[in-house]
């Protein structure tokens, strides 16, 4: 049901364009999102914003499009902690499809191992958006995640790294890798300079934490491609550890409401900011060593 307090995002480019990367065997989109229908998978009330349907196959036929072998579900906002669409999805094309869940402190150990049974290799907890985050305080974050070191899961933060405030020090005695998507979310017009992003290349210098180069059409200032303010974004970024980089769609590109990318253009992107031995690692070498396809 359309709530007209919470905005409907528009749809993803429905004519995905062949890339000009080829991506190499094996390659992994580690950031997408199933969505609907509403009638079977309810969206929390909490939510910020109002998605169109995505349904999976219209997902795998994005990824036959651009070449890409695998990928992992990651849960949004809209469903709080209720991870059924993306698990069902999951479910039908086991070792294809891993997830990044959402939970709550109550959930238990034994739920936790089924999760991962069922293919869930980390938690998101989503501090940017509302709705995405059933956490009280970063401290009973923390002590959450030891229960998830035993599983060799990781931590998933969506936050804006320029506005964090003493990143390193509330993250730093974490039991668990951290994954930050959307390039550390620092929006345009700030710059590589700014000292948020600079504390964020250091720790991604320390290898504990992951960066996803995702939704860069979240952070760019231009309206439509190209987004030449990204490029020196990402190569910081991949400089800073290129064995901790990963890439991602972020399919159907939720909460966006300026020109809509097509996905081609936003793998071809990693040909602006990399050589072919580095793409290697981004799309297939890390995440597969991260999620343990």
């Amino acid at each position: 049901m359309t709530d007209p307090e919470i905005p409907a995002c528009p749809p993803p480019d429905p004519n995905p364009a062949p890339p000009k990367l080829v991506a190499p065997p094996g390659a992994i989109d580690c950031h997408a999102h199933v969505f609907g229908p509403e009638a079977k998978y309810a969206y929390s009330p909490a939510r910020g914003y109002t998605p169109p349907d995505a349904p999976l196959e219209i997902y795998l036929a994005l990824l036959d499009v651009l070449g890409i072998a695998r990928a992992v579900l990651t849960q949004p906002s809209v469903y709080g902690t209720d991870n059924s669409a993306m698990l069902d999805a999951m479910a039908l094309h086991p070792g294809r499809l891993l997830g990044v869940v959402a939970v709550d402190g109550s959930v238990t150990d034994a739920e936790l191992a089924e999760l991962n049974a069922k293919g869930a290799r980390g938690v998101r907890v989503n501090i940017a958006d509302k709705g995405g985050n059933p956490f009280d305080s970063m401290d009973e974050v923390r002590r959450f995640c030891e229960r998830l070191a035993p599983l060799g899961w990781h931590l998933e933060v969506l936050l804006h790294v320029d506005e964090f405030p003493d990143l390193a020090e509330t993250f730093a005695d974490f039991p668990v890798d951290i994954v930050v998507g959307h390039l550390g979310y620092m929006k345009s017009p700030h710059t590589i300079e700014h000292a948020g992003f600079q504390a964020f290349l250091e720790l991604v210098r320390g290898g504990h934490w992951w960066v996803k180069l995702t939704g860069t059409y979240r952070i760019t200032g231009a309206d439509n491609p190209p987004y030449p303010d990204v490029v020196p974004v990402a190569q910081a970024l991949i400089d800073a550890n290129p064995d901790r980089i990963i890439w991602g769609t972020d399919w159907p590109h939720p909460i966006h409401y300026r020109g809509m990318p097509n996905d081609a253009y936003l793998l071809d992107q990693l040909l602006d900011w990399t050589d072919d031995a580095t793409i290697q690692k981004i799309l297939v070498d890390n995440p597969q060593r991260l999620f343990g396809f």
